[in-house]
């Protein structure tokens, strides 16, 4: 929008959140309700409208002759017990120069932390107490979006840089502790890698 474009539509595939907190959302659950963060509300602000548009999938990119493309192909979408169920017959055509995919997530992958048997706080985050960054495993640190939940860039470069920061006071630490203990450098604080899955 702030490159002056003539229109932004942004299509959301669950359902519109309701306005308070559902019955089977109680505290101190996250609240799953509606909101309008900062980008939604310019949007808002210059066009006149929200521009989500809920309960909707792609179901096909259409092209030029050039290979640019020019519009996409939705379906209007049910939330079933087995995820999304496209609804026959709501085909919809909208155009586009341009597409962006910008899908978030709900939280990080968890073969890391099942690997590693990582605490993960309520929302299945990694759990990590923010300007430590130490997790529950000894030796291991978490910070951006695996810690606090998607958000912005310059969160993820602040916590990467505080993560670097805990980890070599972490590492000159235990070296320290070593060479005063008469430890051998080839164990001490990297041993336990050699247990880390290779799939990692």
């Amino acid at each position: 929008m702030r490159h002056r474009c003539k229109s932004v539509t942004n299509f959301e595939l669950m359902p519109q959140p309701p306005m308070e907190r559902a019955p089977d959302n109680p505290w101190p659950q996250w609240p799953r309700v509606f909101g309008l963060d900062y980008g939604h509300a310019e949007v808002q602000a210059v066009f006149g409208k929200d521009p989500r548009v809920y309960s909707v999938m792609t179901k096909e990119f259409i092209g030029d002759d050039d290979g640019n493309v020019k519009g996409l192909i939705t379906q209007d979408v049910e939330i079933t017990a087995k995820g999304p169920r496209a609804i026959e017959g709501s085909e919809r055509e909208w155009p586009a120069d341009l597409v962006v995919l910008s899908m978030g997530f709900v939280s990080p992958e968890d073969y890391i932390s099942q690997e590693l048997g990582l605490d993960l706080d309520q929302r299945n985050n990694i759990h990590a107490v923010y300007g430590d960054y130490r997790t529950s495993v000894e030796g291991v640190f978490a910070g951006g979006d695996c810690r606090r939940g998607q958000s912005l860039v310059v969160w993820a470069i602040h916590e990467g840089r505080g993560v670097a920061d805990s980890c070599d006071a972490y590492l000159k630490q235990k070296r320290e502790d070593e060479v005063a203990a008469g430890s051998s450098a080839a164990g001490g604080a990297f041993a336990n890698l050699s247990s880390i899955s290779p799939n990692i």
